[in-house]
């Protein structure tokens, strides 16, 4: 992934996209799901990649989805095991909420129109999200990380299997 001028990550190839809506954020992602992610540190210039899978299975008696994504994770020649945890809770109206493993917030998500921004503050840190539905299998999620002491882009592709 190249940088533009002044070391600033290009803007997100797939904003201008049209995207598909999903009524129901739960009922779509349930299934496996096959991830590549590219990852840019854009302070150091640096960059990686992830390949896995991600499951999303329904998982206790309020209809929430654990998600949970496995691979590799390849940054400076040396290629890592790499995974998450998260839950989605589903709500009547079709969208979510996201927790982490531990049942903290994590964001929103709302697919009802094919694409949906939100905000994770972490510390010092800001995560901004952009969720986009591309196909009927297919969607993407981009990450842009800004803090005092990073400053990184994840986009991963994920494919129905």
């Amino acid at each position: 992934m190249p940088t533009a001028p002044g070391g600033r990550p290009p803007a997100s190839p797939r904003a201008d996209l049209p995207c598909r809506p999903v009524p129901d954020v739960a009922a779509y992602l349930t299934g496996r799901w096959s991830i590549e992610r590219r990852v840019l540190d854009v302070r150091a210039g640096a960059e990686g990649s992830f390949r896995g899978i991600a499951e999303f299975r329904p998982e206790g008696v309020d209809g929430a989805l654990l998600h949970v994504e496995e691979g590799e994770l390849t940054w400076a020649d040396a290629v890592h095991p790499a995974g998450r945890t998260l839950w989605l809770r589903p709500r009547p109206n079709g969208t979510a909420a996201v927790e982490f493993a531990d049942g903290r917030p994590f964001h929103d998500l709302d697919l009802r129109t094919g694409r949906w921004q939100t905000v994770h503050p972490c510390a010092a840190d800001r995560y901004a999200g952009t969720f986009t539905v591309t196909g009927p299998d297919t969607w993407e999620l981009e990450w842009r990380i800004e803090g005092p002491a990073k400053e990184a882009v994840l986009r991963s592709v994920y494919r129905r299997r």
